[in-house]
C-alpha cells in the first residue's frame, strides 16, 4: 500500500511536469514550422518574465487571480462537484468589492477588509444558486453554473450602467482606503502593479488545505463528494454539504475578483466579454492536480507564460498564439494522462537482454 501511495504521488508530480515539457516542445516545433527561432523565442519569453523587477512584479500580478480561481475550481472538484461558474462568481465578486469601495467612506483598516469580504460573500452567494439547485432539484451544476456566467456578465453590466457608471464606460474609482495596493511592496518591484492580493491568495491556499484535510467538516465535504449515498447512510446532511461546497468554491472565486479590482484597477468596466480567469482556473486546477501547492505552481507557470508572451511578440516578433497553443497542449497531455504514463513506462523499460539476465538471477 505504501508503494502504491508513493507511486501515485510520483505520478502526480511527474505527469504535469512531463506535460509542460511536451507542451514547450510542441511550441518549439511550431515556431520552427512557422519560420521562427525557438531559442530566440523562449529567450524573449524568459526575459519578459525575469528581465527586470518590474516585469517580475507584473508576472506575480498576473499569477494572483489564477491562484484564486484555481483554488475555486479545485475545491469543487475535491468535493465531487464541477464548478464551471467560477467566471461568473469572479465577476460578481469584483462588482461587490468595487461597490463597497465606491459607496462607503471608512478608515482603511475597515474599508479594505470590508470591500474584500463583500467580494467573497457575493461570489459565495452566486455559487450557492447552482449548489441549491443541485441539492434540492438534482439539476446538474455544470449546466446551471455555466449559464450563470452569462447572467452574471449581463447583470453586472446593467448594474454598472444604471447605478454606478461614471463619465466613461466604467464605475467611479474606489476610495484609496479600499485599495489593496501597497506602496512598499510595489516599490520593491520597481513600482509594478503587484498588490496584497498575492499574500491573501497564498493564505487562502493554506486554508484550502486546512479545511479539506485537517477538519471534520472538510472530511464530510470530501465524503459527500466521493459517495453521497454512503454519506447519507452515515448520517451526513448531503444537501447542506453540497450547497456549502459550492459556496466555498464561489468564495474563492469572488475573492479573486475582489483582489483584482481592488488591487489592480480600482474600478470595474462594462465588458462585452468575461475576463477569462475562471476558465483559466479550470486549467490551473487540472495541471495542479487539485492540490493547493500544485495549484500555486500551475498558476505561476500559466501566469508567467501569459505575461512573458507579450515580450516574445514584441522582441522576437513571435505571435502570442504560440504560447496559447503551448498551454492548450499542456492541458491536453495532463487530461490524457494515460498516454503520458505509457511514455514514462516506455522510457523506463529495460532492454530484453537485461531482463533475461535479471530472470536468471
Amino acid at each position: 500500500m505504501k508503494l502504491l501511495a508513493a507511486d501515485k504521488k510520483e505520478q502526480a508530480f511527474f505527469i504535469p511536469l512531463i506535460a509542460v515539457l511536451l507542451g514547450l516542445l510542441v511550441g518549439a516545433v511550431l515556431m520552427l514550422i512557422s519560420g521562427y527561432n525557438p531559442i530566440v523565442g523562449y529567450g524573449a519569453l524568459f526575459t519578459g518574465i525575469f528581465g527586470s523587477l518590474y516585469d517580475l512584479g507584473e508576472t506575480i500580478r498576473e499569477v494572483t487571480p489564477l491562484i484564486f480561481t484555481g483554488l475555486a475550481v479545485a475545491f469543487a472538484f475535491r468535493t465531487g462537484l464541477f464548478n464551471i461558474g467560477v467566471e461568473g462568481q469572479f465577476i460578481v465578486g469584483s462588482l461587490a468589492a468595487v461597490a463597497v469601495g465606491v459607496l462607503f467612506d471608512l478608515p482603511w483598516y475597515i474599508h479594505a477588509p470590508f470591500a474584500f469580504l463583500a467580494g467573497c460573500v457575493a461570489g459565495g452567494l452566486w455559487a450557492a444558486i447552482p449548489g441549491f439547485l443541485k441539492a434540492k432539484l438534482h439539476v446538474h451544476e455544470v449546466i446551471t453554473s455555466i449559464m450563470l456566467n452569462y447572467v452574471a456578465l449581463i447583470s453586472v453590466n446593467y448594474i454598472i450602467r444604471t447605478y454606478l457608471k461614471s463619465a466613461s464606460e466604467r464605475t467611479e474609482k474606489i476610495k484609496s482606503s479600499a485599495s489593496l495596493s501597497f506602496e512598499p511592496l510595489s516599490a520593491l518591484f520597481d513600482y509594478s502593479r503587484i498588490h496584497l492580493g498575492i499574500i491573501i491568495a497564498l493564505v487562502f491556499a493554506f486554508l484550502f488545505y486546512i479545511v479539506l484535510w485537517r477538519t471534520i467538516w472538510g472530511y464530510e465535504l470530501r465524503a459527500v463528494g466521493y459517495n453521497p449515498f454512503a454519506s447519507e447512510y452515515a448520517g451526513m446532511n448531503v444537501p447542506r454539504n453540497l450547497v456549502t461546497s459550492m459556496m466555498i468554491s464561489g468564495l474563492f472565486a469572488g475573492a479573486g475578483g475582489a483582489a483584482e479590482s481592488l488591487g489592480v484597477y480600482g474600478y470595474m468596466a462594462i465588458n462585452a466579454a468575461s475576463p477569462g480567469y475562471g476558465f483559466d482556473g479550470i486549467a490551473v486546477a487540472l495541471l495542479g492536480s487539485n492540490n493547493p501547492i500544485g495549484i500555486v505552481l500551475a498558476a505561476i507557470l500559466f501566469g508567467s507564460l501569459q505575461y512573458g508572451s507579450n515580450n516574445m511578440q514584441h522582441q522576437a516578433h513571435i505571435p502570442t498564439e504560440i504560447i496559447t497553443i503551448v498551454i492548450a497542449v499542456t492541458i491536453l497531455f495532463v487530461a490524457a494522462n494515460g498516454a503520458v504514463k505509457w511514455l514514462v513506462k516506455w522510457a523506463r523499460r529495460k532492454p530484453k537482454g537485461e531482463a533475461k539476465e535479471y530472470d536468471r538471477t
